[in-house]
């Protein structure tokens, strides 16, 4: 190369105030980049294919060829990603629909058991009050007997010391009546 290009103190300054502006990279970074800039100005200089290193230039369309070729290898594959990523996320949601309808059933299940205890709840709370009411009622009940029974001890009390003074008045009026006689 250096028989093409000779080196001058222009192109040793060109290239280092290139490297000095851009960021800070690896030196065969920017070899790279000063090789292809060169290989392009000497492709575009017309001129002719003998006086061109026939190796190189055949090697530089192989890297090419080799590139492109990787490139397709690349987009194929990730093509071939895509469709496996694509299936595996199909395959992913019918598992999770799937999951998401079991969990569907047993919520309804879960709510079924649950309204049948409120109401078996609601049933034993209604059992319970009126069993509570029943119970008022029961003692109320028995209450008013108690109060019965006491008023019969008094009727009949009443009744013997009524039939008492009524003897005692007859024995009374026959004793009058004798005496007045």
């Amino acid at each position: 190369m250096s028989s093409y290009y000779p080196r001058t103190k222009d192109l040793t300054r060109t290239r280092r105030s290139v490297t000095a502006d851009s960021p800070p990279s690896s030196p065969s970074t920017t070899e790279k980049n000063y090789r292809h800039d060169r290989l392009s100005r000497y492709e575009s200089s017309g001129d002719g294919a003998a006086d061109r290193p026939v190796g190189r230039t055949g090697s530089y369309t192989r890297r090419e060829t080799r590139l492109a070729s990787a490139n397709r290898q690349e987009q194929d594959a990730s093509t071939k990603d895509y469709k496996k990523m694509y299936a595996e996320a199909l395959h992913e949601n019918e598992r999770l629909k799937s999951r998401l309808q079991d969990s569907k059933k047993e919520l309804d299940k879960i709510r079924s058991q649950l309204e049948r205890v409120t109401q078996r709840h609601d049933r034993i709370s209604e059992r319970s009050s009126v069993l509570d009411s029943e119970r008022r009622e029961k003692q109320a009940l028995e209450k008013r007997v108690s109060n019965m029974e006491e008023e019969l001890k008094i009727l009949t009390e009443l009744k013997s010391d009524n039939q008492r003074l009524k003897d005692e008045n007859g024995a009374l009026i026959r004793v009058i009546s004798k005496l007045s006689k």
